[in-house]
């Protein structure tokens, strides 16, 4: 009688990409995790880069500066991803086809037409593919998120989601920062994504956007700020905004219900004293108790985000973040910059092989598309 091999205590994971993310972020997750995840390998071509991030995470981590050679040789269970958006297609599905599950920074794609690539590989392979959108993951958005299911606050109605940031210059000076090819987009694709990924979290599918982009200040060639109006499909109706040309630096979430308010505002990362509920003139004394946020106070960070996907891998289960989950934030970006450069509202599901905006964000539009 066979018996089926024992599945390892600890997953064996791998690191693409040695920057600071990686180092700053991804390293400290699975440190923190170490009791189920072992880093053992990591990749990146630049030698001195990878040879300084060894020195860091351990000498017993092998080196290599080709993302092929390691999955060849090490076989993970795990990679995580943190190089440049544009490698993000390629070597995520190379992982997928390995037998590797992937946790990849955002954006995990710079279309639909990549995202559906990269469900295709997951699904032939058996594996999935998640993208960093940590915010989701602290004890403040999965109690919010869980009152909103239970209609605690009452119907959700109005909401704002803010992202102002600022950047100057000397930040577009990255070669990779600022173009379609490389980027994928301006703060709509690669600052205010975290943002709007979590109000569609907490509020489910959208069915309607439409909206406006402009550059204002930075020689770039996507936008610098964009707006939105979004219906959902509950029927709230939202706003969007996404700049980088704001001094006044705010990530910020409200959502009114019939019952309550509930807030979120913070900069890059919350925890639960950053979420704020006020009740409705109406409710009772007694009803606002049981929104306060949990008594243990996890940060949104890497680590919980982490956390969640192992659960996930020791279930067998999809984890957070990916498949239709992690597509839908992909078409709300690619519908806002269809809307915003065509000028009419863009409806969910909307956007298909054959419509300019599926292969790219840009969508060849004549005023947008990459300089020639």
């Amino acid at each position: 009688m066979s018996v089926a091999s024992p599945r390892p205590s600890r997953l064996r994971a791998a690191v693409v990409g040695t920057g600071a993310i990686v180092s700053g972020s991804h390293l400290p997750a699975l440190r923190a995790h170490a009791d189920r995840v072992e880093l053992v390998a990591a990749v990146d071509v630049d030698l001195a880069r990878l040879t300084a991030f060894r020195d860091l995470a351990g000498e017993e981590v092998a080196a290599y500066t080709g993302l092929d050679a390691m999955l060849d040789a090490v076989r993970p269970d795990l990679v995580l991803i943190g190089t440049p958006p544009s490698l993000h297609r390629e070597q995520t599905v190379a992982a997928l086809k390995a037998g590797a599950w992937v946790l990849c920074e955002k954006p995990l794609c710079l279309s639909l037409a990549e995202y559906d690539e990269i469900a295709a590989a997951a699904q032939a392979a058996g594996t999935h593919a998640s993208v960093v959108f940590q915010h989701r993951y602290g004890s403040g958005a999965v109690h919010a998120r869980e009152l909103l299911a239970r209609g605690e606050l009452g119907a959700p109605r109005v909401a704002h989601c803010q992202t102002t940031w600022y950047r100057d210059s000397d930040y577009y000076a990255v070669p990779w920062r600022g173009r379609w090819e490389s980027e994928g987009g301006g703060p709509t694709m690669g600052h205010g994504i975290h943002q709007y990924d979590l109000m569609l979290h907490l509020l489910g599918d959208w069915t309607e956007v439409r909206a406006m982009a402009g550059r204002l200040v930075h020689d770039t060639e996507g936008e610098d700020v964009s707006t939105a109006l979004v219906r959902f499909a509950n029927g709230t109706l939202a706003t969007v905004v996404n700049s980088v040309l704001s001094p006044h630096e705010v990530s910020r979430i409200r959502i009114d219900c019939a019952d309550a308010t509930v807030e979120l505002t913070h900069l890059y990362g919350h925890s639960n004293e950053d979420w704020v509920y006020t009740p409705a003139r109406h409710v009772s004394s007694e009803r606002p108790g049981a929104w306060r946020t949990p008594a243990a106070d996890v940060p949104s960070s890497h680590t919980a985000q982490l956390g969640a996907l192992l659960d996930a891998y020791e279930k067998g289960e999809r984890p957070p973040g990916s498949g239709p989950d992690a597509r839908r934030t992909v078409e709300f970006a690619a519908s806002l910059y269809k809307s915003a450069f065509t000028g009419r509202p863009v409806l969910a599901g909307e956007i298909t092989p054959g419509d300019p905006f599926y292969p790219a964000m840009h969508g060849n539009h004549p005023d947008w598309s990459p300089k020639r």
